[in-house]
C-alpha cells in the first residue's frame, strides 16, 4: 500500500473495514482482489462493520472525474457483496437502486478515452441483477454453494444478539446523509483504540475474520480462484450465445436481401 494512503488512514483514524474497502476501491490501475473482496464479504455480516464498508463505499461511489475508478471499482465490489456478502448488503442496494441508476449517465472523457463508459456499463450490469430477485437468488446459492465446497463460512460467529439484530432501517441511512453518520458504538470502539494504537489495527471481532493460518488463506484463495473460473466460464458461454445470435442475424439479413433482388 502507497505510503500517502498508509498515513491518511492513520490520521482519518479508519476503521479495519474502512481501510479494506479503501485498498479495494482505490485509484491503482487494477481491479480489487476476490481475496480482499471476500474478505469485505466476511465483514460484512458484523452490523457495525457493514455500516463502515457501506460508508466508505458511497463515499466513493460519489466521487467523479479523474476519480472514476473509485466510481468503477465500488460497483465491482457492490456486484461482489450482493452475490456473497450479508443479505443487509442486498437489502440496503435494492432499497436505494436509484442512487445506482444515476451512474449510467456517468460520464468522463480523459486523453480522448471515454472512461465513464465502464462505470455506465457496471452501474446497468448492478441494477439488473437487483431487479432479477430471482438471478441474484441463484447467484447467492452458488457462491454459497462454493464456499461449503472449500469449508468456508459466509460470515464469522457473531453474538446471539447480532444474529437475531435487524438490518439498519433505510429511513435512517438514506446516502445524502452517510457522510455524516455517527454510531454510538463505532466512536467508542474508536476511541479505546486511538489512544493505543501508532497505526491502523483491527478491532477484535473483526481481527477474527482474518486467516490465522496458512491453511486457512490456502483456502480463501481457493475459493476466489474458484469464483473467478466459474464467472470466467459464465462470460465465455454469453459471448458464444451473443456471437451466435449475430451470426443469426446476419444470415437473417442476407437471405432477406436476396430476396428481394
Amino acid at each position: 500500500m502507497p505510503i500517502h494512503r498508509t498515513i491518511k488512514n492513520v490520521v482519518k483514524n479508519y476503521s479495519y473495514a474502512e481501510v479494506k474497502v479503501r485498498e479495494a476501491t482505490s485509484n491503482d490501475p487494477w481491479g480489487p482482489s476476490n481475496m480482499i473482496m471476500a474478505e469485505i464479504a466476511q465483514l460484512s455480516h458484523d452490523l457495525i462493520a457493514f455500516s463502515e464498508i457501506m460508508q466508505m463505499v458511497w463515499k466513493r461511489l460519489n466521487d467523479h472525474g479523474k476519480n472514476w475508478r473509485h466510481v468503477y471499482k465500488s460497483l465491482v465490489l457492490l456486484d461482489y457483496l450482493v452475490k456473497s456478502g450479508s443479505d443487509h448488503v442486498v437489502q440496503y442496494c435494492s432499497e436505494h437502486i436509484i442512487a445506482i441508476q444515476t451512474l449510467k449517465d456517468f460520464q468522463h472523457v480523459e486523453d480522448g478515452v471515454d472512461h465513464g463508459m465502464t462505470v455506465r456499463e457496471k452501474a446497468k450490469q448492478l441494477v439488473a441483477i437487483l431487479k432479477d430477485t430471482d438471478k441474484l437468488k441463484n447467484e447467492r446459492s452458488r457462491a454459497a454453494s462454493i464456499r461449503n465446497r472449500f469449508g468456508l463460512s459466509a460470515g464469522y460467529e457473531l453474538s446471539n444478539e447480532m444474529q437475531s439484530s435487524s438490518p439498519p432501517a433505510s429511513s435512517s441511512f438514506p446516502p445524502t446523509e452517510w457522510r455524516s453518520i455517527s454510531y454510538a458504538t463505532e466512536s467508542a470502539t474508536r476511541q479505546v483504540h486511538a489512544s493505543a494504537r501508532p497505526t491502523v489495527t483491527a478491532d477484535p471481532e473483526v481481527e477474527s475474520v482474518r486467516p490465522s493460518t496458512t491453511n486457512e488463506e490456502e483456502l480463501q484463495l481457493q475459493l476466489a480462484l474458484a469464483m473467478s473460473k466459474e464467472e470466467h466460464e459464465e462470460e465465455l458461454k454469453k459471448r458464444k450465445g451473443d456471437e451466435l445470435k449475430l451470426q443469426m442475424a446476419i444470415e437473417e439479413s442476407r437471405k432477406t436481401a436476396q430476396q428481394e433482388v
